[in-house]
């Protein structure tokens, strides 16, 4: 059977409240994974949604990822079937689904994900099941233990449903969009209130449900406050974030005092 070792590691810890830090990942190679994993991140979501991401760039991306003994996710683009089923075949830990607004769309998510009480497609002859290697029980019960399902809150209607959504069994973690969050409520700033309500009502949810949940930092004050409210999952910036930081950086130290940024 494929090493699930990645896999078990993150979804544990991330159930057990342990702080977990992760990054996008929207470049069509496997090499900003190879060096995340790396450097002790522990996890990357190689996000389909809105980067140029194809079946075989996952592929790749998530070979590498095992390679580094790093947990890939991939954020598929919705809550299709075979784009799940397609990210799991290819090895994915899990998938991050966006837009899950209701019960009823989190309980048919993770029936796509889970074989047993489910409807996931079978085949052992995939990545996941070391390509025939892995016997069908074998692989059913293994892929159940270990596959991390997580739905994201990136709608007003959604924060409205919370309760529901987070009752639904399988459902492993939500994730709070803020970014969608804040353009649906027209805020200024992710401190804005109804983005700090929306985020406290979010958490105080998972805690009474017994679920972790996770979000987008850009550090200092923000993660302070996020940790504050009971938020263990990371995500700071992507690889192409990580990039142009870095060569903005340098290439201002080389250039002087008053370069500007382009």
């Amino acid at each position: 059977m494929t090493n699930h070792a990645a896999h078990s590691r993150f979804r544990d810890a991330l159930s057990a409240g342990e702080l977990q830090i992760g990054t996008f990942i929207k470049t069509p190679t496997g090499h900003a994974t190879e060096i995340l994993g790396g450097l002790g991140f522990d996890f990357v979501v190689l996000d389909t949604e809105h980067a140029p991401l194809g079946r075989e760039s996952i592929d790749q991306i998530l070979l590498a990822a095992r390679a580094a003994d790093i947990a890939g996710i991939v954020r598929v683009q919705s809550s299709a079937g075979p784009e799940m089923l397609s990210a799991l075949d290819c090895g994915a830990a899990g998938v991050l689904v966006p837009h899950v607004t209701s019960g009823t769309m989190a309980r048919d998510i993770v029936s796509k994900c889970r074989f047993r009480g489910g409807h996931r497609g079978f085949s052992n002859s995939t990545r996941a099941g070391n390509y025939g290697r892995a016997g069908i029980w074998e692989y059913v019960d293994t892929c159940d233990a270990v596959t991390t399902v997580i739905a994201m809150i990136e709608d007003p209607e959604a924060i409205e449903n919370i309760d529901e959504i987070l009752a639904v069994d399988g459902l492993d973690a939500v994730f709070i969009g803020r970014g969608d969050l804040m353009v649906a409520y027209e805020a200024q700033s992710p401190m804005a209130d109804e983005l700090v309500n929306g985020t406290r009502k979010v958490v105080e949810a998972a805690k009474a449900a017994g679920k972790p949940v996770l979000t987008v930092t850009v550090g200092g004050k923000d993660t302070e406050m996020l940790k504050a409210l009971g938020v263990t999952g990371f995500m700071i910036a992507s690889d192409q974030g990580f990039m142009r930081q870095a060569a903005a950086t340098t290439l201002a130290e080389i250039r002087g005092p008053g370069a500007s940024d382009a």
